[in-house]
C-alpha cells in the first residue's frame, strides 16, 4: 500500500509541475457520457455494497448536479436568447461557442466520439478527460490511480488541478472568460467558492480510508484556500493580459468592485481602505480578503510581505503610487509560492479556528464593507465552520448555523445589501463562536 501511495504522489507532484491541460484541451477522443452510464459500471441505481467506489456516480450526476441538470438546458431559455441577441450573436446561444464553452462539455469537433454529445451538459470527461486513453485499462485488474493518471485520466484528487479546473468556467481563463461585456448583456455576475459550490453539487465520491489510500490525504480545507490563490492568480492574470485587460478605452471592468459603481448616486458608500482614495474603482479583492487569514494563520512568516504586496497593487492600480503591471507580477510570484505551501500544509482545528475568528476581526473593522467581499466571506465562514463540525471540533453546532442563516440573509440580495447589517450578524456569529 506504502509503495501505491509513493507512486501515486510521484505521479500527482510530477502531473502539478507539468501543469496538466485541461479537459477541454487535453489530447485523446471524449467518448460521451453513455460509456459510463451502465449499472455495471457507474450507473447503478444504489450504492454496491462490496466496491471500493459507489457505482451510483452517474446516477446522483444526471438526477442531481446541476452541471447535468441545468447548465445546457438554460442555454435555451429566454435570458440566455435575450443575451445573444444583445451580443449580436451569429448563432442561438446553444449553438454558440461562447457560451458552449462553459454550458457544456465542448472539446474541438475532431476530438469527439461517434457517442459524444454536447447536450449531456458538463459531462464525466469535462472534468475527467478524454477517456480514449482510460476508458478500458482503469478496470483492468491492478490498475492503480496512478496508472490512470499515466493514460490521461484528470487529476482531480490534486487540490491545485481541482481548482484549476472549477475555476477555468466559474472564474475563467485565457481561453473563457465572462467580461463585463458579457455582463452587460445581461450574464449574471460570477459568484464562486470551490468548496461550498462542490458540496452543493452535490459530490458523487467519498473520502474514506480506501480514497485516501489509494489518492492522497484529503484536507477539504487545503483545497479550499488554494482555490482562493488560484482565483485570485486568475484575477490578476487578467490584468496582465493585453488581450483581455482592455475594453476598447477602458480596462476590463470585471475584475473591479461591481458595487463601486452599480449603487445609486444617492448611496454614498465610500470607506477608506488599503490607502486608496474617494472616487476610486478598486479591484475585486474579495479572495485575495480571504487568502489574507489562510496565509495570516497558515503562513505567518509570508503574512507581512503578502499584506505589504497586496496594498501595493491596490494603490498602484488606483494610480497611487507605483507601475500597476509591475506590481500584479509580484504578487502573482508571491502566490506561486503561497500556492505550493498550501499544497503541503495540513490544517489543525486551531487553525480552523483562528481564520474564522480572523474572519470576524476584519469583517467587523470594516474589511468587508463591499458586497464581493461580504459575500466571499460568508461562504467562507461556511465552508470553515463545515469543517469544524466534520471534525467534531464544534460544540455549538445548532446556534452557530444559525448565526450562519442570520449572516446569510444579508448578502441574499446584492442591492439590499448594507455593510452595517453584515458586520452585525458577522459580530454575533464571532461571539457563538467563542462559547
Amino acid at each position: 500500500m506504502k509503495a501505491v501511495f509513493a507512486a501515486f504522489l510521484l505521479a500527482a507532484s510530477v502531473a502539478h509541475a507539468q501543469a496538466p491541460a485541461l479537459p477541454y484541451a487535453a489530447p485523446g477522443k471524449h467518448l460521451g457520457v453513455v460509456n459510463c452510464a451502465s449499472s455495471l459500471c457507474h450507473g447503478s441505481v444504489t450504492p454496491w455494497k462490496d466496491s471500493n467506489i459507489l457505482q451510483n456516480e452517474y446516477v446522483t450526476w444526471s438526477r442531481v448536479d446541476k452541471h447535468a441538470t441545468r447548465a445546457y438546458p438554460v442555454l435555451f431559455n429566454d435570458r440566455s436568447k435575450r443575451i445573444a441577441k444583445n451580443l449580436a450573436l451569429k448563432t442561438p446561444a446553444h449553438e454558440a461557442k461562447l457560451c458552449l464553452d462553459c454550458h457544456t462539455h465542448n472539446p474541438a469537433p475532431a476530438a469527439r466520439g461517434d457517442r459524444f454529445k454536447l447536450a449531456d451538459g458538463v459531462s464525466c470527461e469535462a472534468c475527467h478527460g478524454p477517456a480514449e486513453g482510460w476508458i478500458k485499462s482503469h478496470v483492468a485488474t491492478g490498475a492503480t490511480h496512478a496508472d490512470n493518471l499515466g493514460h490521461g485520466l484528470y487529476p482531480t484528487s490534486d487540490p491545485v488541478a481541482q481548482a484549476r479546473l472549477c475555476l477555468s468556467c466559474h472564474f475563467g481563463n485565457k481561453d473563457k472568460f465572462v467580461t463585463h461585456r458579457l455582463m452587460g448583456a445581461g450574464h449574471p455576475r460570477m459568484s464562486f467558492e470551490l468548496d461550498t459550490f462542490t458540496q452543493t453539487s452535490p459530490p458523487h465520491f467519498v473520502v474514506d480510508a480506501d480514497w485516501q489510500a489509494r489518492k492522497r490525504n484529503w484536507d477539504g480545507v487545503r483545497v479550499w484556500a488554494i482555490g482562493q490563490a488560484l482565483a485570485a492568480q486568475e484575477l490578476i492574470d487578467v490584468l496582465l493580459d493585453p488581450k483581455r485587460s482592455r475594453d476598447g478605452l477602458f480596462p476590463e471592468l470585471v475584475v473591479f468592485d461591481c458595487h463601486a459603481c452599480h449603487h445609486p448616486m444617492s448611496d454614498v458608500r465610500w470607506t477608506p481602505r488599503q490607502g486608496i482614495g474617494p472616487g476610486r474603482i478598486r479591484l475585486n479583492d474579495a479572495n485575495l480578503l480571504m487568502l489574507r487569514q489562510i496565509v495570516r494563520r497558515a503562513l505567518p512568516g509570508d503574512a507581512a510581505n503578502f499584506n505589504a504586496q497586496v496594498g501595493q497593487l491596490h494603490r498602484a492600480v488606483a494610480g497611487e503610487g507605483g507601475e500597476p503591471l509591475d506590481a500584479a507580477r509580484k504578487l502573482r510570484t508571491a502566490l506561486d509560492a503561497i500556492i505550493a505551501k498550501l499544497t503541503q500544509r495540513d490544517f489543525t482545528t486551531a487553525d480552523l479556528r483562528g481564520i474564522l475568528e480572523g474572519f470576524v476581526e476584519d469583517g467587523v473593522a470594516g474589511q468587508y464593507n463591499d458586497y464581493a467581499g461580504a459575500e466571499q466571506a460568508t461562504m467562507a465562514v461556511g465552508s470553515v465552520l463545515n469543517f469544524l463540525s466534520r471534525r467534531g471540533e464544534l460544540p455549538a453546532v445548532g446556534a452557530a448555523n444559525a448565526a450562519l442563516d442570520r449572516l446569510h440573509a444579508t448578502v441574499k440580495d446584492d442591492e439590499k445589501f448594507r455593510p452595517e447589517k453584515f458586520r452585525a450578524a458577522l459580530a454575533d456569529f464571532g461571539r457563538i463562536l467563542k462559547r
